[in-house]
């Protein structure tokens, strides 16, 4: 991977939290007594907070607005991104590495900042990072090869010269899309998906200590 820009989503990828997402998304049904599926994370896991709002809303009779059901779930989330939620194995080391080679580290997710910054803060690698984006900055999702687009533009490079990491399948098509280079990152939550996603994503990784051994 020759690439010199990175440009990280946050959920699944660089912090352990999807456990979270799936439990607050689960624990909003209940609250608004909405009955689902026995296989609701499967179906919503690849979807982000905005698809998955959309699916409540679309197959699930949710009557509220998607702005307001990803408030709510964002808004439960806080404590835990705030207090707990760690990062995955080895990406402080493999950011680090990344910093003493001169490279550019950067985030793009769907979450906001509310629970984006104080996360990245509480776990130490904020300022390793030249950007720290949410799709809220662009006013667009990350199903919109555009903010591939618009990222790269605000980093003054080329899509193709970006190394894209996600452990989401549907974003990393977006990107492919867009002509970035994409990293896919095991998941637990995306178990089933693993296989797709490998053959999809120009390289797929299970841990970020596969990348640190290459650049040690």
């Amino acid at each position: 991977m020759k690439q010199r820009v990175h440009l990280f989503d946050f959920d699944g990828t660089l912090v352990d939290s999807m456990p979270v997402f799936s439990e607050n998304m689960l624990r909003f049904l209940k609250e608004e007594k909405v009955d689902y599926p026995a296989d609701i994370i499967k179906i919503i896991t690849p979807l982000g907070y905005s698809g998955t709002a959309a699916y409540f809303r679309e197959h699930l009779g949710v009557v509220r607005s998607v702005e307001e059901i990803i408030d709510r779930c964002i808004f439960m989330s806080i404590p835990k991104y705030r207090d707990e939620i760690p990062l995955k194995e080895s990406v402080s080391e493999y950011l680090h590495l990344l910093k003493q080679h001169g490279e550019s580290l950067n985030v793009l997710t769907a979450s906001p900042h509310s629970v984006l910054d104080v996360c990245l803060q509480r776990n130490g690698i904020y300022a390793l990072f030249d950007n720290v984006w949410s799709c809220e900055d662009f006013g667009t999702t990350k199903s919109d090869p555009q903010i591939y687009l618009d990222a790269a533009e605000r980093i003054a490079v080329s899509p193709q010269e970006v190394a894209f990491y996600d452990d989401n399948i549907n974003a990393i098509r977006t990107a492919k899309q867009a002509r970035l280079y994409t990293v896919g990152v095991w998941d637990e939550s995306g178990r089933e998906f693993a296989e797709p996603f490998r053959a999809l994503a120009d390289r797929y990784i299970c841990s970020f200590s596969e990348l640190c051994a290459e650049e040690n």
